[in-house]
């Protein structure tokens, strides 16, 4: 699995928008400062995730983006594959987009790329943005004790 910037930036954007859940719409001005991610990318980025059902958009000077339903539901690996397509490292394991090898039959490594898939997958598949957003709030109070030495 390559993750892609977009793929990169729509986890950082839904990780965003789970810090804010429940707060009400937040403007893509907002995502983007906070997240680093150039307006203009952001905005197609939430198109698609609007598109698959993760985000909702409120149009409006109160308007912005906010998650369809809670962090907890939402698994990385469902992004992930928005974004950029099957977890596969190589389309002969690929589940989705599976593509026949000549050597298929006998190739010594494909049991590899199907575990290395299976680990990514189910690895990506338990974490739910609520997951990442826990040990990123973990990660920011360590830090903050850290740094009052």
């Amino acid at each position: 699995m390559r993750l892609s910037t977009r793929g990169e930036y729509a986890s950082r954007a839904m990780l965003e928008l789970a810090a804010r859940y429940g707060q009400g719409p937040v403007p893509i001005r907002i995502i983007s400062l906070a997240q680093a991610i150039p307006q203009p990318f952001l905005e197609q980025i939430l198109l698609l995730l609007k598109r698959a059902g993760y985000v909702k958009s409120k149009k409006g000077p109160a308007g912005g983006y906010y998650l369809s339903r809670p962090p907890a539901t939402i698994n990385v690996a469902e992004v992930i594959r928005v974004m950029d397509g099957p977890l596969a490292p190589i389309n002969c394991v690929s589940v989705m987009e599976h593509e026949p090898c000549p050597l298929e039959e006998r190739c010594g490594l494909k049991w590899l790329w199907k575990e290395v898939r299976d680990m990514v997958a189910a690895h990506l598949e338990k974490t739910t943005f609520e997951d990442v957003l826990n040990r990123q709030q973990r990660l920011n109070r360590q830090a903050l004790k850290g740094g009052r030495r």
